[in-house]
């Protein structure tokens, strides 16, 4: 027994140095490994710009030639539409779209100089398009109907436009959306798809405006009717292109209602409101002319004559 307890304990340091030793050498071992690792990522970086530095360098000298390139084409494409007049929402799609199928061709030739065919990238689009293009249909809808009103222009930048219960001067039409600027300048957006196919007005750079203003009866309609005509001619507030219509709008129960149409540029459209009513009442206030409250006249019959009848 006392001669097994030495060569016991002989063998457990002998374990544990062993383990020691293990221990010791595998953080070298690691290192090592890391060191191989490096080594050979970087001879292939080492390799593959040794074998396609010109490649690259042809490559990113092609991509910024064909990006200062598609600039050129896209101003002169530009140039091009201004001269020939051309809506300026049309020129600008053709021009983004020109510089945008210039970029895609030099991007090919790019990836082709440094040997990366392009044939895979088409095939992984088409199957990611199918994808996007179902999960992404109500914005894809929003692109649809943004191309057709640029090909179809229904109305065009500086119009005035009321759509789905709003109204506002078209200010920018992207292939997403509309923007357009209401009389309180604030813009409001609008996706494409929300206007084509439904019912828009389209009054072009004006606005109608409508007021009404009633008389007594004592007074002559048609004198007054001239009154105002003559008053809204010296505020200069209404388009040229339409004349100003004034008239007898309605035989009302206490009042003769006379109605005036202008049209007004729509930047303009509540200060021109403001001024011709403001005028009216200054002028019917000179002439005379009684502005009637709403009143109803009340007949009372005496007892003994309702019994005669």
């Amino acid at each position: 027994m006392s001669e097994q307890a030495p060569q016991n304990t002989e063998n457990v340091n002998s374990t544990l140095a062993e383990k020691a030793k293990e221990a010791a050498e595998l953080p070298a071992e690691l290192l090592r490994s890391e060191i191989e690792q490096a080594s050979k990522v970087y001879q292939i970086i080492i390799d593959f710009f040794a074998n396609y530095s010109f490649q690259l360098v042809g490559a990113v000298l092609i991509f910024l030639l064909g990006l200062w390139v598609s600039g050129k084409v896209s101003r002169m494409v530009l140039k091009l539409c201004d001269k020939q007049k051309l809506d300026i929402t049309l020129s600008r799609f053709l021009a983004s779209t020109t510089k945008m199928l210039v970029m895609v061709m030099i991007s090919i030739i790019a990836l082709n100089k440094i040997g990366i065919s392009v044939t895979p990238f088409i095939a992984a689009i088409g199957a990611l398009s199918l994808g996007a293009g179902l999960a992404l249909q109500g914005l894809l809808a929003n692109y649809a109907a943004g191309f057709n009103i640029i090909i179809t222009r229904p109305f065009v930048v500086g119009d005035t436009i009321e759509v789905q219960g709003v109204a506002g001067i078209v200010e920018e039409v992207q292939l997403a959306f509309t923007v357009i600027k209401d009389e309180n300048a604030a813009q409001i957006t609008i996706p494409n798809k929300h206007i084509v196919g439904e019912v828009m007005l389209n009054s072009r750079k004006d606005s109608l405006l409508k007021l009404s203003v009633g008389i007594s009866y004592q007074d002559n309609p048609i004198e007054v009717v001239a009154l105002v005509e003559r008053t809204l001619e010296k505020l200069d507030i209404f388009s040229d292109e339409v004349r100003m219509q004034v008239g007898i709008d309605e035989f009302a129960d206490s009042a003769i209602n006379i109605g005036v149409r202008l049209w007004i540029p729509t930047t303009n459209l509540y200060a021109a409101k403001y001024s011709a009513n403001q005028a009216i009442y200054l002028a019917f206030e000179k002439a005379g002319v009684t502005i009637p409250f709403p009143q109803q006249d009340i007949h009372l019959i005496e007892p003994n004559k309702l019994k005669e009848v």
